[in-house]
């Protein structure tokens, strides 16, 4: 037996599960999740850790956590995983580059998707998902017409909006998925409160590539030490 290989393996996956249970803890504690509802996963290579059916996410612990293979079969843990396992994997398959896949029933998102047909770009923050997002139409959960409804929904996007059911988000690591998560919390609240006031009025296509642009040219959104060339 490859006992490194044995240890670098069981160093990983419990590394995966304990993010996950973080994450999940995290995610309720900013009201993303509630009990039950709502579901997350991370990936390294073909293994997936990812929350179990039926848990309450704001006390889920490491070895709650489920672990499966790409193809769904689960290699650890006593708890059977999400009924959204196939949204994930899916994802997955889709996003070679994905490494954490973050589903809630959060509040303004979960509104949102009961109302709008698309979340337009308000705020140029939204750009960091890849601009406007799309609802996906609504289907049973754990069922594969949401999971490729999803995914559909996904394609170019790091996160969508679930018809009357929720919102998704993905990143190349679960603290991104997670943060880009709470930025569509956010802007979907923003929505609502600019609904509220009168008509919203998006940014133009010529000023999202203008935003994108000062971004690039300045390292928008990074840390620099001062005096550092830009």
């Amino acid at each position: 037996m490859d006992t490194t290989s044995s240890t670098t393996g069981t160093t990983t996956a419990g590394a995966l599960r304990s993010a996950v249970a973080d994450a999940s803890r995290l995610l309720a504690s900013r009201g993303l999740v509630v009990g039950t509802a709502g579901n997350v996963s991370a990936r390294v290579g073909d293994l997936v850790a990812i929350t179990p059916t039926g848990a309450d996410l704001s006390t889920l612990v490491a070895d709650e956590v489920c672990l499966v293979d790409l193809d769904g079969h689960q290699v650890a843990g006593d708890l059977a995983p999400t009924s959204e396992l196939g949204l994930h994997l899916g994802v997955y398959v889709d996003a070679p580059s994905a490494a954490g896949v973050v589903h809630t029933h959060a509040p303004a998102s979960t509104a949102a998707a009961c109302v709008v047909d698309r979340l337009p770009v308000l705020h140029y923050n939204q750009l960091a998902l890849g601009g406007e997002l799309r609802v996906a139409p609504f289907h049973p959960f754990g069922t594969p017409a949401l999971a490729a409804a999803v995914r559909e929904a996904l394609d170019g996007r790091l996160a969508a909006l679930m018809a009357n059911h929720g919102a998704i988000a993905v990143g190349p690591s679960l603290a991104k998925a997670v943060e880009h998560a709470l930025l569509t919390e956010w802007l979907a609240d923003l929505h609502a409160r600019a609904v509220a006031l009168g008509t919203p009025r998006p940014l133009t296509p010529a000023q999202q590539e203008a935003v994108i642009e000062v971004a690039l040219r300045t390292g928008y959104g990074t840390t620099h030490r001062v005096g550092a060339p830009r």
